[in-house]
């Protein structure tokens, strides 16, 4: 279990939770308060479901990249600078050797089950994507072998079509999906991820 734990990567693009710092969409419908709020107990949500379980090695890719003292579980690994596409692929290049799952912290609801349904995938086929409802992803998983493409060059980040123009990135490349999750986003895509529990 041990040795699993090493060549498996588990990681989490988290911005540190500050007042009037990202998720701007979700502030400007609910204000800085209550997006902040979000930020807290998502990351916790996401710290505690997946930060104890011995498959895999939890990693937080933090923006920005220092200070990391607000990083309560998983290693710290800055996302360095660039777009978001930058940021992926440095993250992917930098970790060690194996398979490796990314997920934003704007998706709480993501379960033990969901990474290690991903990881599974990615034994067979050499990238697993979780489609969201808004036309992107909230997870990215690639096996990292050896003339296996890296999905992160041309893509339109934070659009309708972000996951299209990743599987196009994919070309011929085999890749699973899991189930559609919806990422928050809005005031609407709060209100059902939190329902019936309530930010305190």
């Amino acid at each position: 279990m041990a040795a699993d734990r090493t060549r498996r990567h588990l990681v989490i693009f988290a911005r540190q939770p500050r007042l009037g710092v990202g998720k701007r969409r979700l502030a400007a419908e609910v204000g800085d308060l209550a997006a902040l709020r979000f930020g807290r107990y998502a990351l916790e949500r996401l710290w505690r479901e997946l930060g104890a379980d011995p498959r895999w090695t939890l990693w937080v890719a933090t923006s920005p990249d220092r200070p990391t003292r607000w990083v309560r579980r998983g290693r710290p690994l800055p996302q360095g600078p660039g777009g978001l596409g930058a940021k992926l692929r440095r993250v992917t290049d930098v970790l060690p050797a194996g398979p490796v799952v990314i997920i934003g912290a704007d998706t709480p609801g993501v379960t033990r089950t969901d990474v290690a349904r991903a990881f599974a995938a990615l034994g067979p086929k050499a990238a697993v994507l979780g489609p969201a409802a808004d036309g992107g992803y909230w997870l990215i998983g690639l096996r990292r072998r050896p003339r296996e493409p890296r999905p992160f060059d041309g893509i339109r980040w934070s659009s309708d079509q972000t996951l299209q123009d990743t599987i196009d990135a994919l070309g011929d490349t085999p890749y699973a999906r899991l189930q559609m999750r919806e990422d928050v986003d809005d005031g609407a895509a709060l209100q059902r991820a939190l329902t019936p529990r309530r930010l305190r």
